[in-house]
């Protein structure tokens, strides 16, 4: 009689096999998730960038509170990824590699001329990844003061 099946080694053979495919395919996963959050909040902060800009150029001044000008800015702050507690400071927050939330860009428009981009503390992956997109640089935005 004969008899059909797999036999106790070959069933631990396709286990080792899935194990070592997982071992591989799990860290390249999680890399892909960590570079959409960087592509994310760069992408973010590049659109509240231009959201200041434009209503600056269109209402001639600067507003104290960053959610006032940028709509990124207000959804943020609700999410809990932006700070604007300062006026006219807008500090973008990233995810640590632990889940907890540090400071990471700052937007600052203090002296009312220029919107000053800054890296904050962070040394996250995520914090490190918006770092080397979104550069260090002061924006003056031309239109404000003029009357209309």
């Amino acid at each position: 009689m004969k008899r059909s099946g797999f036999t106790m080694i070959e069933l631990i053979f396709v286990i080792v096999i899935l194990g070592i495919l997982a071992a591989v395919a799990i860290p390249k996963l999680m890399a892909t998730r960590t570079d959409a959050k960087i592509a994310k909040l760069a992408s973010n902060i590049q659109t509240a960038k231009n959201e200041i800009a434009s209503y600056v150029t269109a209402t001639g001044k600067f507003e104290s509170s960053g959610a006032t000008m940028s709509n990124v800015i207000a959804e943020m702050e609700t999410e809990g990824t932006a700070d604007t507690g300062t006026a006219e400071v807008v500090i973008f927050k990233a995810e640590t590699n632990e889940g907890a939330l540090e400071n990471c860009i700052k937007f600052d428009w203090t002296d009312g001329r220029n919107l000053v981009v800054s890296h904050e503390g962070g040394s996250g992956d995520v914090c490190n990844g918006v770092k080397s997109l979104v550069k260090e640089t002061s924006i003056q935005i031309k239109g404000q003061g003029v009357k209309y």
